[in-house]
């Protein structure tokens, strides 16, 4: 009797201690958050000097962690880029997906699928994947998680900005979270993404914008680049208040904290285009414990990079068909291969040529060089100029789809004759050789092209 009784709370102590024993395994499963903004370059953080863009919590996680100087997108536009950090391909490899305003087919296994099996609690607000239709591809629900865009903003936000109160909805899809629950989130803004207040700025707040060199330094440039500076503000306010929720909540310190955009600025010859200020976007990566502080790493690192190293933080096996390397040794302090490449690349961006022809261009930067090859260099990289509406030709440069609507395009237009103003809507619009090469640390605005230089 004594020695069933002995038996019985031998069993009794070992089921508890490995309920114990995994529940605190379970506990320990890494968080992730990915914080995204929607057309951003990698200048325009207050921690990488700009003097007109205020990041502060930017600025934080890249202090409490990792800024990577030299971080590329998928591609020069949204709905590829995002696909290709999700799928940890490249934008090539994943058919639809891979296009701009197309499908997401279900085969393509996503980070946030494994992270689903695997039990974690999944979820986004804003902007996940798109555009583009995911239905259509036989999934039950956007690939970047459970939407949480319930919640509105109180005050009517400015024009541009989204009445998405974006932190309020994270908060309530912590609330909802069981104790102890590993959980993945993407928050992902829709700014700072066209259209903007065009509500007017005071000139010495002009006085601090820097103006790119491929655009020109008019007042026209000035207050779209400030609207621009603003609603990353926007995005920033939202991101600290996501980190103050996850502090509250104790899960601050157990969660991989990514912070990047999904391409570059919504500017000719930026966005939807393979120079540095499409696809150089801004990343920093905090995770408390696990990573030195500080550091700033130089080395290239694309996102099929990001997506093996949410995986690996939350200690699962990395699909066969991720081509990125985790960068969690860099976070401990190990050194990345500096002649390692990256790259990004784009098919379509709009629907901008006769019969929705593409503008593919593949890029790869590698030591202080980027090379793009645009292997179509009969057609126009900004779309066409004109175009057919109901069966008319419309007027010369009433078209370049594939450049948003701004200031700035508008103002380029129209003054496309003026002796200042047309080297830049030449840069912006003309044709261009199948073969780019440049030297980016010199020439970060890719205006010295290199490949006719022995």
């Amino acid at each position: 009797m004594l020695n069933t009784i002995s038996r019985f709370a031998v069993i009794t102590i070992l089921l508890t201690a490995s309920f114990t024993a995994f529940a605190g395994i379970q506990a320990s499963k890494a968080n992730i958050l990915i914080a995204i903004s929607d057309d951003h370059s990698w200048k325009h953080t207050s921690i990488q000097g700009s003097p007109f863009v205020d990041t502060p919590n930017f600025d934080s996680v890249a202090n409490a962690g990792i800024r990577f100087d030299n971080a590329y997108a998928g591609s020069p536009g949204c709905s590829p880029s995002r696909a290709a950090l999700l799928t940890g391909q490249h934008h090539w490899m994943i058919g639809p997906a891979g296009t701009h305003g197309s499908s997401f087919p279900v085969y393509y296994q996503t980070f946030v699928d494994v992270l689903e099996e695997a039990g974690y609690k999944v979820g986004y607000t804003g902007k996940g994947w798109g555009p583009g239709d995911w239905y259509m591809g036989g999934r039950q629900k956007n690939p970047a998680g459970v939407e949480y865009n319930e919640i509105k903003l109180k005050k009517k936000p400015p024009v541009g900005i989204s009445s998405t109160d974006y932190a309020a909805n994270f908060k309530k899809f912590m609330d909802e979270r069981a104790e102890g629950e590993p959980f993945y989130f993407w928050y992902g803004a829709h700014e700072p993404h066209l259209k903007y207040a065009e509500s007017g700025h005071s000139q010495d707040q002009r006085d601090k914008v820097v103006v790119p060199g491929f655009l020109p330094d008019t007042e026209a440039s000035q207050e779209m680049l400030l609207d621009y500076a603003d609603e990353i503000h926007h995005f920033d306010t939202h991101l600290g208040r996501i980190l103050a929720v996850l502090e509250a909540a104790g899960e601050l310190d157990n969660t991989l904290v990514i912070v990047t955009a999904d391409n570059g600025m919504p500017m000719p010859r930026a966005k939807a285009n393979g120079y540095e200020y499409g696809i150089h976007v801004p990343l920093a990566i905090r995770w408390s414990g696990k990573c030195m502080d500080c550091q700033v790493v130089t080395t290239p690192v694309g996102f099929v990079d990001l997506s093996a190293t949410v995986l690996d933080a939350a200690g699962l096996a990395i699909p066969e068909q991720f081509v990125g390397q985790s960068l969690l040794g860099v976070m401990e302090g190990k050194q990345l291969d500096d002649q390692r490449a990256v790259f990004s690349g784009r098919e379509r961006h709009s629907s901008s040529r006769y019969q929705n022809l593409s503008y593919p261009q593949r890029m790869m930067r590698r030591g202080d060089f980027l090379i793009t090859w645009n292997p179509k260099p009969e057609r126009y990289p900004a779309g066409a100029p004109r175009k057919f509406e109901n069966g008319v030709l419309t007027p010369p440069h009433s078209a370049y789809h594939d450049i948003d609507d701004s200031m700035i395009k508008r103002e380029l237009l129209a003054q496309r004759e003026d002796h200042y103003i047309s080297t830049f809507f030449h840069l912006a619009v003309d044709k261009r050789p199948e073969w780019q090469f440049f030297n980016v640390k010199d020439d970060p605005e890719n205006l010295n092209d290199l490949s006719t230089d022995p």
